[in-house]
């Protein structure tokens, strides 16, 4: 196609727009390899740039989306070929340059990861950046020696990241613990694997003290804010946190006594910049760690059209599991 659709958010005066519009192949950024942009995916960053709540685009006009799959259209680096079935996460797309909201995208080769065998786009993208998270998470509490049958709680789980974690962690054997404030979740989140639900509010009672009673051996903290403050306060000896978001606030006030008491680890997780061979491990063990119909169960498709509705129900924590954006239909 000569001619294609985007998603573009646009500044006047200060006020964000936006609309889709119909770009000429000219209009495409700089790169190595252009694509054929099949799926991207609806993510909590993404609610913030499309809002313009948080400060996530660099420069506008902006074609938002920090994730896409397709395939391979031309490519000048000898390491893609037409055809080829690729995906990305991360690297700055959809903030400072153009990101997935589009049927067509040009793009640093570097940036790309091959499509994982058994997977194929729309699956990538339902894993998209949140599920990719929840993996490298959980490679990071596997690092520092959280095991199967070791209690592990997961903030947030009713979203992206937290759905992810617990299949995942269930699948691996795990003794899953989900935390959410959203009661309808509940049966959902066991579906998933999940061996209890506890409410959220346990999270946000601060004891005073600088550490309570030791409940957890591992956690998949997306949520921060006084919650992950609450964690650092009860983890078991040696336990480990794998800290990967902050819907629940930037600010964690806490002392060192969990750390030089319990020995515990505060784990930070970041899935922009991860280097491409750890990248690569993390989509194998999801192809083998996510079952693929626990993933189906967690996934709605929406359209381009359909995004900002959306992004204001993921910030208003209104959205379960993930949304992937069929950006042809």
């Amino acid at each position: 196609m000569s001619s294609f659709k985007a998603f573009v958010l646009e500044q006047h005066l200060n006020i964000q727009t936006c609309q889709i519009k119909e770009f000429e192949d000219y209009a495409l950024p700089p790169g190595d390899v252009t694509v054929a942009v099949e799926y991207s995916s609806l993510n909590y960053k993404d609610g913030l740039a499309v809002t313009g709540t948080g400060k996530i685009i660099r420069q506008f006009p902006m074609v938002p989306g920090i994730d896409l799959a397709g395939t391979v259209l031309q490519s000048a680096d000898a390491r893609y070929k037409d055809g080829d079935r690729v995906l990305i996460t991360g690297w700055g797309i959809g903030e400072r340059s153009w990101g997935g909201y589009t049927q067509k995208n040009r793009v640093k080769a570097d940036w790309l990861v091959p499509l994982p065998d058994g997977i194929n786009t729309r699956q990538a993208m339902a894993i998209g950046t949140a599920g990719f998270t929840a993996m490298l998470c959980v490679m990071a509490l596997e690092h520092q020696g959280v095991k199967p049958g070791d209690d592990v709680v997961v903030t947030g789980a009713g979203g992206g990241v937290g759905s992810v974690a617990v299949a995942v962690l269930a699948k691996l054997g795990y003794r899953v613990v989900a935390s959410t404030g959203r009661s309808e979740t509940h049966g959902y989140l066991r579906s998933l694997g999940a061996g209890d639900v506890i409410d959220r509010s346990i999270f946000n009672n601060p004891s005073g003290k600088p550490m309570d009673a030791e409940r957890w051996h591992g956690a998949v903290d997306s949520v921060g804010g006084a919650t992950l403050a609450t964690l650092i306060r009860t983890m078991k000896y040696g336990g480990s946190i794998a800290a990967c978001g902050l819907a629940g606030g930037a600010d964690v006030s806490t002392t060192v006594f969990p750390f030089i008491l319990r020995a515990i680890n505060l784990l930070g997780v970041d899935s922009v910049y991860t280097p491409p061979p750890k990248r690569r491990e993390a989509w194998r063990r999801l192809t083998l760690d996510l079952p693929a119909h626990k993933l189906e169960q967690m996934t709605r498709v929406i359209s381009l059209g359909e995004i900002e509705r959306f992004s204001r129900e993921i910030l208003a924590g209104k959205v379960q599991g993930r949304i992937v954006v069929d950006v042809n239909a």
